[in-house]
């Protein structure tokens, strides 16, 4: 699998760094080069890459306006590449993959290449069941019926999740109750664990993580958040078909329409 790959940086300096240590990992194909936001987006748009590199200080449109440029298509994987550590969680908040310091080390850049190949593959995965799916309902509608039921039966039972989950933060391994968790929020490939007296960050995937929660228990309610639907009090309307779950700390949660069926199980 070639990862098709576009540098973003308003250094040229910086872009050749960063094509020298590429240059080691023969999947990674660079299609383009971009000095500014403008351009990358364009080019995005243009050559629909698997992946950018991305700097966040430029002049004019900055890393975080390119991300914002891409809501409206389907978005490329990207890692932010700066010199400035203060941009962090903004980074993580705008679903990245990864976040590299200049001048950009070798081994953390692989590390960022090995999340990038499983988020390909994961994808390319989905697709191909989708198409699979598909193929079925037209052809075999019985077999899709059957396939779906099957897959019920197998439905993991409870005790086959976790009830601790072990988390690694700021120095300290804290050993958290599952059912204390209130809400789950992804940044990128960290995981921000909220319970009613804490907040911590897990490094891991979301869908790593789901597969480790009950599902009768823990809930998507949007692209990035999960919800312990225990901790649930209350839900508001809002527009577009879209509610807010109200939890038992006071907090809110936006639940977006791709994931109404949730507040379904409140509303009887």
């Amino acid at each position: 699998m070639t990862i098709r790959t576009i540098l973003v940086d308003d250094e040229s300096l910086a872009i050749q760094g960063l094509k020298l240590r590429l240059q080691a990992h023969e999947d990674v194909e660079i299609i383009e080069t971009c000095t500014n936001g403008r351009e990358a987006i364009r080019a995005i748009k243009t050559h629909k890459p698997d992946l950018v590199f991305l700097d966040i200080q430029m002049p004019g449109f900055d890393g975080f306006s390119v991300v914002q440029g891409m809501m409206e298509v389907e978005p490329p994987l990207f890692i932010f590449v700066t010199a400035y550590s203060d941009h962090a969680i903004r980074a993580f908040e705008a679903q990245a993959v990864d976040y590299l310091m200049k001048p950009v080390d070798e081994g953390r850049l692989a590390d960022a290449l090995d999340r990038v190949r499983l988020r390909l593959s994961d994808k390319k995965q989905v697709q191909e069941a989708e198409k699979l799916r598909e193929v079925l309902a037209e052809v075999a509608p019985q077999a899709m019926s059957d396939f779906s039921a099957a897959g019920d039966e197998d439905a993991p039972a409870s005790n086959r999740f976790e009830k601790l989950i072990n988390i690694k933060d700021r120095g300290q391994i804290f050993r958290v109750d599952v059912d204390s968790i209130e809400r789950i929020d992804a940044a990128g490939d960290y995981m921000c664990i909220y319970t009613a007296d804490n907040s911590l960050i897990l490094r891991e995937t979301m869908k790593d993580l789901e597969k480790r929660l009950d599902p009768r228990n823990f809930q998507r309610v949007h692209r990035s958040t999960i919800v312990n639907l225990s901790q649930v009090r209350q839900v508001k309307p809002h527009t577009n078909g879209e509610c807010f779950l109200v939890l038992e700390s006071g907090a809110q949660v936006k639940v977006s329409r791709s994931y109404r069926d949730v507040v379904a199980r409140f509303v009887h």
